[in-house]
């Protein structure tokens, strides 16, 4: 038998447990994707595709795995958002402001993110062939393990972005600006543009890297590196 000291010690015991319980067992609260866009906003994994969102107020917002497929996000404040695994494929992000955002592992092909501020944003393991980089401020931002096949960075700053393991097939940096060094560890630069660039900081290059890419008599190269016999540098 249980003796009535004890059985009173256990039903407090028991009522501890059902006061604490919602504490810590509380499911997370659902997106609702009916919600209009506001900073902070939470749009996981909803599907918002082929929408007209231009200068909305996403700072802070969660749009982890959202499918944002079509979507005009032009002038959007992206501020600190998390895209990570977010389908963006054709959605443009023209003049956004997505400085510190997280676009990691990203589906985002031929996606344009003309002029978008996303200086120190993260697009690593992102896919982004033929993605549209042309004068976007990217400078701290990072690419590594990005494919980024036949992507354009056409008058982009680049001040110390980071490239490292990311597949630049075919990517054209020919008129990207840079103060400081670019990191190329390990990146596959088979066609890669870099006509007109002084690479003499960049980190990470070898010949290899060097001799399968597309300069022309004006690039310049780490020391140690010397330019191809002739560059590989078809017309398209």
């Amino acid at each position: 038998m249980i003796k009535h000291g004890a059985l009173v010690g256990l039903l407090g015991f028991a009522f501890g447990l059902i006061v604490l319980m919602p504490e810590f067992a509380a499911p997370a609260r659902a997106a609702d994707c009916s919600d209009t866009p506001v900073a902070g906003i939470d749009w996981r994994e909803c599907s918002k595709k082929n929408l007209m969102l231009q200068g909305s107020d996403f700072q802070g917002a969660n749009l982890a795995d959202a499918d944002l497929s079509l979507t005009n996000l032009s002038s959007t404040n992206l501020t600190a958002a998390n895209l990570e695994k977010a389908t963006l494929v054709r959605a443009w992000f023209t003049g956004a402001q997505a400085g510190k955002a997280n676009f990691s592992k990203i589906e985002a092909y031929r996606s344009g993110f003309e002029n978008v501020f996303a200086e120190e944003a993260t697009f690593a393991g992102a896919e982004l062939q033929r993605a549209n980089f042309n004068g976007a401020k990217l400078s701290g931002a990072n690419f590594e393990k990005a494919e980024l096949g036949r992507a354009s960075f056409n008058k982009a700053v680049l001040t110390g972005t980071r490239f490292k393991l990311a597949n630049l097939s075919r990517a054209d940096f020919s008129q990207a600006t840079f103060d400081g060094p670019l990191a190329f560890d390990h990146a596959f630069m088979f066609l890669t543009r870099i006509d007109g660039l002084d690479l003499s900081a960049a980190t990470g290059l070898d010949q290899a890297q060097i001799n399968l890419a597309c300069g022309d008599a004006k690039t310049k190269l780490p020391s140690g590196l010397s330019a191809p016999v002739n560059w590989p540098c078809p017309s398209d």
